[in-house]
């Protein structure tokens, strides 16, 4: 449970106990000083501060010197650094492979209402329009290896395996499988390589080579997480009563 600062243990607390344990020299004694220290660090953030915030309520960055009640809308008559550079690269095909052990491609996205991937809006009323991530499938791959709609399916790749329900559909081409990410029982990215892209290092979790077949049901490690994750509920509801 994170708590506010000022009635008990804070998270930025624990986050500096954890690099002082990792030998950092950081010292604060309220998050204001941080505040502080990315104002002077960050030009667009020059003039917040918690005084500053407590008298103006809230403010939008960028806020400093020349827009010292914030930048509600930061691009009126031009783009602040120009217009945006592109820059043309040549293709660099993946290292993963598709062959007769993984046959499929996986690739994993979001949807809407779980906000990226859930952190917030798994404990919203939200959850009924997403209450589980599902394998969607076409209906030919699905044929090939006697899946039904809503049966339980082991997605195993190079990487890792887990299991889900299967959602057969047109929406995704014969060859290709797609699911989110938003459960943590489902651990979708357990499934993905950790290749990455060569300019950005961003993960590459659009082509994994992959093998669908029936399951009985979610594996073990699913169920010992998912178990671990209901006692955590149950001490964190026991704190706030307590309380």
């Amino acid at each position: 449970k994170v708590m506010s600062p000022r009635n008990g243990y804070g998270d930025w607390e624990v986050t500096q106990k954890l690099a002082q344990a990792m030998a950092l020299d950081w010292n604060y004694t309220h998050p204001s000083e941080i505040m502080d220290e990315i104002a002077a660090t960050t030009p667009s953030f020059a003039m917040v501060s918690y005084d500053y915030l407590d008298k103006m309520g809230s403010v939008q960055w960028p806020c400093n010197e020349k827009n010292p009640l914030g930048s509600p809308i930061m691009h009126v008559n031009g783009f602040v650094r120009g217009k945006g550079k592109f820059i043309r690269t040549e293709y660099v095909a993946t290292d993963e492979r598709t062959g007769p052990r993984f046959p499929l491609l996986l690739t994993t996205g979001r949807i809407l209402s779980q906000y990226n991937v859930g952190a917030q809006t798994r404990r919203t009323e939200n959850v009924v329009w997403h209450a589980e991530d599902r394998l969607e499938i076409h209906p030919h791959d699905a044929e090939q290896r006697g899946v039904r709609d809503g049966d339980w399916v082991k997605l195993g790749s190079r990487s890792g395996d887990t299991t889900l329900r299967a959602l057969i559909t047109d929406r995704v081409a014969p060859g290709v499988v797609y699911t989110t990410f938003h459960h943590p029982t489902t651990q979708a990215n357990v499934i993905t390589t950790d290749f990455s892209d060569w300019a950005t290092n961003c993960p590459e979790y659009k082509v994994t080579a992959v093998q669908v077949s029936p399951s009985n049901g979610p594996s073990a490690w699913q169920l010992e997480y998912d178990e671990q994750a209901r006692q955590s509920r149950r001490i964190a509801g026991k704190l706030e009563a307590a309380e």
